[in-house]
């Protein structure tokens, strides 16, 4: 059963990298597909952000393919497989669903990241940037596109204007991320992650100028820095 899991975590690894080449270029939801149309949202990061996704594709596979070789049974690795397992499989069907309606890619995205978070909490000490660091980095993206999600839907269905929505929206991402963080100081991929979120919708929100906006993001980046620095500190003072 151990390396069935270890199989199908490659396999669900490869079918979430390759999923993009199976819909049209996504650049995020179609305005036209809320209720009042979503164009140039303050919530949403800039466009350099996305390319993230490269680089998570390619080190889950990469995670994948190591922990098939080299821990297909260990018990360290076990714990974790099946909610990234699970995360991966959700993922793969993302895209396409988010083609069609922003409330079902919603629901989806947020149970792909709870799942995610699971498997982070459930990662060991041991091959750090094999197994924890690209869990970790993929469970910090997707906290702050959850997020994202729920700040467009508030705006798209006319429930606040874009900004309060995008406010909403980056105080659910520094409120779950802080504590999370808190919890996995051992893991900064996921601060990591978020920081470049944060720093990418000061970026959106720069010109023009949304005060609120790119202020709070900023604020947040910086917090998760300070987070990120105690972490080392403290690192260094057990040493």
């Amino acid at each position: 059963m151990s390396r069935l899991l270890a199989i199908l975590t490659l396999v669900v690894s490869v079918t979430f990298a390759v999923s993009p080449f199976f819909v049209t270029s996504f650049a995020g939801f179609d305005p036209s597909l809320f209720p009042v149309p979503q164009e140039n949202p303050p919530v949403q990061p800039a466009g350099y952000a996305f390319s993230i996704w490269g680089l998570l594709y390619v080190w889950l596979i990469l995670s994948a393919v190591f922990g098939l070789i080299k821990r297909p049974e260990h018990p360290a690795w076990q714990p974790a497989r099946p909610w990234l397992l699970a995360s991966l499989a959700m993922g793969t069907f993302w895209l396409a669903l988010a083609e069609r309606t922003p409330i079902g890619a919603t629901v989806l995205i947020w149970a792909m990241l709870a799942t995610a978070l699971v498997a982070l909490f459930k990662t060991p000490k041991r091959d750090r940037w094999w197994f924890q660091a690209p869990i970790a980095t993929y469970a910090g993206w997707l906290t702050a596109a959850a997020s994202v999600s729920v700040g467009l839907l508030l705006a798209g269905w006319g429930i606040m204007d874009a900004t309060p929505a995008a406010l909403v929206a980056l105080m659910i991402a520094l409120v779950l991320g802080l504590v999370v963080q808190s919890r996995v100081m051992r893991a900064p991929g996921y601060a990591l992650a978020l920081i470049w979120a944060l720093i990418a919708v000061v970026v959106r929100n720069g010109d023009p100028l949304n005060t609120p906006v790119a202020g709070l993001a900023a604020l947040g980046a910086v917090l998760f820095v300070a987070m990120l620095v105690l972490r080392r500190r403290m690192g260094k003072g057990a040493a």
